[in-house]
């Protein structure tokens, strides 16, 4: 096993650093909360989604790689255990949102136009909590189990099966129930592949220097979940847009209108287009700073489509909420996984 030759995120700045900078964020989040709680709601909905996407994703490639094996995950568990060490604080961190489910989700306000038909079946708050509670605690138990390394191959396959079951309802509940009456059968599988996409872009921006080897084996990691994710959320369009179904298209005309047009294109640009134009070169996919600079672009994309798929049906200051939310989150995790961060080094410098 190659040495760690770089310094990850986190060693250089203290915990206490890390710690004042979430504690500046959500106190800022507070004041804010006072003086109009509906967007800051919002917002803390938007940096949750983005925020656990990194750390569910590292997960689910950790359970594949029990499953496999692989140079690729050896080499990169450095990283994405400390990721996925942080879903317990996932939990808690949902714990604001269920308190206050009626600001992001109209259809917890009780409105009947929010709730048509038989639909309040599904989308009554004790249902989506319960299926979000279980979701956050089933992934948080397997997290535990790879962090403590007890997480055999047969635990990886039902842990596996586990997130393809329950994904299927967290992916509507948290983004597709913000505007009730558009539905894909598609859309859960593209979530769950662009949360392992954001933990591979997180990976290539921060894991320490990998040999050619493993940077290639990221590379075209990569290149596989970027072109599912595009594939899918492409394919959805066609679908739904040339379907001809007006329920579909007005989900798609909100979000084409008030400049939410750019912000997919950007995000496509940015997040899809360029770096699969970088990674169709095998030198630069086994080259460690053009794979810093592709992970760092997807990430960006992975963050616009986030904010294309969900703020529309929110207040404009949900965008500034979510930010704020965000760093706090991020930061956060950042010093709640250093412990682990360090014992992976020493694993990996053991090894």
């Amino acid at each position: 096993m190659t040495i760690a030759k770089a310094t990850p995120p986190g060693s250089q700045v203290s915990r206490r650093t890390w710690f004042a900078i979430a504690a500046a964020m959500i106190a800022a989040l507070v004041v804010a909360l006072i003086a109009s709680a509906r967007p800051v709601a919002q917002g803390w909905l938007i940096g949750f989604v983005i925020w656990s996407s990194v750390a569910v994703g590292s997960l689910v490639l950790l359970l594949v790689h029990r499953l496999t094996g692989g140079r690729w995950g050896d080499r990169l568990a450095v990283t994405l255990v400390p990721c996925a060490a942080t879903l317990p604080l996932a939990a808690l961190a949902f714990l604001p949102l269920a308190f206050g489910l009626s600001a992001p989700y109209r259809w917890a306000a009780g409105t009947a136009s929010a709730r048509p038909d038989l639909v309040h079946l599904y989308l009554n708050e004790p249902a989506f909590l319960l299926r979000t509670f279980v979701a956050l605690i089933g992934w948080s138990i397997l997290a535990v189990l790879i962090v403590q390394r007890r997480c055999n191959p047969l635990t990886a396959a039902i842990g596996l099966a586990f997130h393809g079951f329950i994904i299927s309802f967290v992916a509507v509940d948290w983004i597709l129930s913000i505007d009730v009456g558009f539905g894909s059968s598609a859309f859960a599988a593209g979530f769950a592949i662009q949360q392992i996409l954001s933990a591979l872009a997180f990976t290539a921006v921060v894991a320490p220097e990998p040999d050619s080897d493993t940077a290639a084996d990221l590379g075209s990691l990569l290149m596989a979940a970027l072109l599912g994710t595009v594939y899918i959320d492409l394919m959805s369009f066609i679908v739904s847009w040339y379907g001809d179904l007006p329920e579909k298209a007005a989900w798609y005309l909100r979000r084409g209108q008030d400049g939410w047009n750019w912000v997919i294109l950007s995000a496509v640009l940015i997040g899809a287009l360029v770096p699969v134009a970088l990674l169709l070169s095998s030198r630069l996919r086994a080259n460690r700073q053009a794979l810093r600079l592709v992970g760092g672009l997807i990430l960006v994309g992975v963050i616009l489509h986030v904010l294309w798929l969900m703020a529309p049906g929110f207040e404009p200051g949900a965008i500034v909420a979510a930010l704020a939310a965000l760093i706090a989150l991020a930061s956060l995790s950042i010093a709640v996984a250093d412990p682990v961060r360090a014992e992976m080094r020493r694993w990996t410098h053991d090894r």
